[in-house]
């Protein structure tokens, strides 16, 4: 069997997401990315390819070589922007799978060959090519929402469910609870599974009277608050706080929306902390087609989604009782305390205030990150501190 290893090719559009992690590293559904290319190929992964800001982050928390070919006589090569859904055939060795823009999905190479690939983007000349087209490849940052049905069924269909559900909630619907053995579930708690199944995870505190519809994903660790609504197709990931009003989001995990306040159709990095009645507008009122900027110096984009709320930086804050508009962008790092609503971009490392917009220290910011991280018992390794002493300095450098 030849070794698996996963790229992150550079031609995602992730915005903020993607500061601080390869494309493949990114939760698209109860799962990361690479998590479901794994089981849908159905052999761990060997080694790693990433752009060289991740490098030594991506290093750090890893056990397999990045950026280092695995041994092996044959290399599988998959690109870490397929969401591991649909059937993509394993080729043969010297052949390769294009998708509709000509970039490679899967080559099955020689470990020279590989390295070509790899280092340059390029197949190596003699390599036998197919076309397929209709697979769901990640292009830009709201792909993770316009695959999210796909990807968190996908999801929830690999995990074993719990027969006795009913006994420890309110369960109204066909489709099953799957809630782990060392779960929580407070008195007055309902699970819709009209629409989906429903999965809540190791070590989960679901608090009284707590409405989750399904499909939805509560990772391990992570607390729901009393009356919160959850709806479906939402996605939090482990240890995240989640209050108010929720719906078809992903929470890459490790933050909070603990108050009141409606998220509709967003994606949260990590060590998010959204205030009380934080609220985000997820619809026109012309009901168009949204647009939005993923950077502060890009153009803005057509998304081909009329519902769409924000997109949030991992280390964002927002102050009590801010409003995000529809398409909203929040860079990493931003820190956002104004009266009216902030700009609908609003750059890393930005400071938000009704004074103005400054840059947020990077000293003071990594002392607030240490002190937050600590408080889920994390630690800021040396890595992910210089990747974003490095992000910082490049905002600053290009003004954003």
């Amino acid at each position: 069997m030849a070794e698996l290893i996963i790229f992150d090719d550079g031609k995602g559009r992730m915005g903020p997401l993607g500061d601080l992690r390869p494309v493949f590293a990114l939760r698209s559904g109860g799962m990361l990315t690479y998590e479901r290319i794994e089981r849908a190929l159905g052999q761990f992964v060997s080694g790693w390819w990433v752009q060289p800001r991740h490098v030594d982050s991506w290093s750090a928390s890893n056990s397999r070589p990045v950026n280092t070919l695995p041994k092996g006589d044959v290399l599988l090569c998959v690109n870490g922007r397929w969401s591991g859904c649909g059937d993509l055939p394993v080729p043969a060795s010297g052949e390769a799978i294009l998708d509709g823009d000509g970039d490679v999905l899967v080559a099955c190479l020689a470990p020279d060959e590989a390295q070509h690939l790899l280092e340059t983007h390029d197949l190596p000349a003699g390599t036998k090519t197919q076309e397929m087209q209709g697979l769901p490849v990640y292009q830009h940052a709201w792909d993770l929402l316009n695959w999210l049905s796909e990807t968190l069924a996908d999801d929830l269909e690999a995990e074993p469910f719990s027969p006795n559900a009913s006994n420890r909630a309110e369960c109204a619907g066909e489709h099953p609870v799957s809630i782990d053995d060392s779960a929580v579930v407070f008195p007055g708690v309902v699970f819709d599974t009209h629409a989906g199944p429903i999965f809540i995870g190791p070590g989960v505190t679901i608090r009284p009277n707590a409405v989750l519809v399904g499909p939805c994903w509560v990772g391990g660790g992570s607390v729901i608050s009393e009356g919160a609504v959850i709806r479906g197709h939402t996605v939090v990931g482990p240890d995240c706080r989640i209050g108010g009003e929720v719906g078809a989001s992903i929470f890459q995990g490790f933050s909070n929306k603990v108050h009141d306040g409606y998220l509709g159709d967003s994606l949260v990095g990590s060590w998010v902390n959204l205030g009380a009645d934080t609220v985000s507008s997820n619809l026109l009122n012309t009901y168009g087609e949204v647009s939005m900027r993923l950077e502060a110096d890009g153009p803005r984009q057509r998304t081909g989604r009329m519902f769409l709320g924000a997109i949030i930086g991992d280390h964002a804050k927002t102050a009590i009782g801010t409003r995000l508009m529809t398409g909203t962008v929040l860079g990493t790092g931003a820190m956002i305390a104004t009266t009216p609503p902030p700009p609908t971009t609003v750059s890393r490392f930005a400071w938000v205030t009704d004074d103005g917009i400054r840059t947020y220290q990077i000293d003071k910011f990594l002392d607030v990150a240490r002190r937050v991280m600590s408080r889920r018992e994390q630690d800021l390794n040396d890595a992910d501190e210089a990747l974003l002493r490095s992000l910082h300095a490049d905002s600053t450098a290009n003004g954003d």
